[in-house]
């Protein structure tokens, strides 16, 4: 029997009977982060990394009945020691490392090797078996500077200034937004944030986060200038009644996408800035030197492009099929403001 198995509910631990982010409500349910497609609401019990509490409680209610651990603080259940590493992806996000009679399986969640000042940095975790996510798992995938690319959004919104028009960002929501905040110039215009991105603007805050000033725009009072602002707003702003109040805009999307010249053309958003919460190929292989696995089991994204390269480099791989989305596209999970836009769902 394997440590983890898939199943209709999700991934699954039976020595331990606990299931890794799953996708229905189940009695025992260990997240790796509060992107919706890895935290769902209704189970009976949630194990989470304290660094996460404040973004999952915003997420999933105030009352969720959850055990937060520090990283590499261990729990027993059944015999089977389970423990929560970081990952680098967004606030609290965490690799799960389960181990059974010797036996060590980590799942990944989310992840990303890249800096951000917003969450601890990814720590490889030693194992036997690794589940790793692939949401960028081909050679084209390769990011620039993180210093790089905010340079590229500073001198957008000198040159929006300059021409007298608001720069509205589309960035997920949850982790993307606060990374872009953290590391902007503050001194150089106002900046304002969908309600959707100003909630968790709120919960990175009480978690103790450095992030500047900003407000949401549905509060600035008539008449407001918005010719030197930086807007940030879900990607499912785009093309709605919500942008008109900005008058004269210059829209632009930050994701890992935005490298794809054809998804850039269908975003319809005059600048595309190359930034990811999920690692890219080289950083991938990296991550998974560093596990020391003998078995790697990629989920979502181009799996068969990094089966195929681990195989020719002699790992045991197989493809594992999940409902986990990785960085989406077009995806909503219906969360909205009070200018009743949803929020661009998750996968940061």
């Amino acid at each position: 029997m394997a440590l983890i198995e898939t199943t209709e509910a999700g991934l699954y631990c039976p020595a331990a009977d606990l299931y890794i982010d799953p996708w229905k409500p189940v009695e025992r349910a260990v997240v790796t982060h509060a992107h919706s497609d890895h935290a769902r609401p209704g189970s009976r019990s949630y194990l989470a990394a304290r660094a996460g509490k404040t973004v999952l409680e915003t997420r999933l209610g105030e009352d969720v009945p959850a055990e937060y651990v520090d990283y590499g603080e261990t729990r027993t259940v059944n015999g089977v020691t389970v423990s929560l590493h970081p990952a680098g992806h967004i606030l609290g996000s965490a690799q799960v490392r389960i181990e059974h009679r010797g036996e060590v399986w980590v799942v990944s969640g989310d992840y990303k090797v890249a800096p951000d000042a917003t969450c601890e940095a990814f720590e490889p975790v030693r194992c036997h078996t690794f589940i790793t996510e692939s949401t960028f798992g081909l050679p084209i995938y390769r990011w620039p500077a993180q210093s790089e690319v905010l340079a590229q959004i500073h001198e957008w919104r000198l040159e929006n200034q300059q021409a007298g028009r608001a720069g509205v960002l589309y960035s997920y929501a949850l982790g993307k937004a606060q990374r872009i905040l953290a590391g902007i110039d503050r001194s150089i215009g106002p900046v304002y944030c969908h309600g959707a991105v100003e909630r968790l603007n709120e919960a990175y805050r009480a978690a103790g986060q450095d992030l500047p000033e900003t407000a949401n725009p549905v509060d600035a009072p008539k008449g407001t200038d918005w010719s030197n602002a930086l807007i940030i707003a879900p990607p499912s702003a785009n093309g709605t009644p919500w942008l008109r109040r900005f008058r004269s805009v210059s829209t632009a999307f930050a994701s890992g996408w935005m490298m794809v010249r054809g998804k850039r053309r269908r975003r319809a958003v005059d600048r595309g800035f190359v930034l990811s919460d999920h690692a890219d190929w080289p950083d991938l292989l990296e991550a998974i030197r560093a596990t020391g696995a003998e078995r790697v089991l990629p989920t979502h994204g181009a799996t068969r492009a990094i089966v195929r390269w681990l195989r020719e480099q002699g790992w045991e791989a197989e493809p594992l099929e999940t409902r986990f989305a990785g960085e989406q596209d077009s995806e909503q999970d219906g969360e909205q403001d009070s200018a009743s836009v949803p929020e661009e769902a998750d996968g940061a």
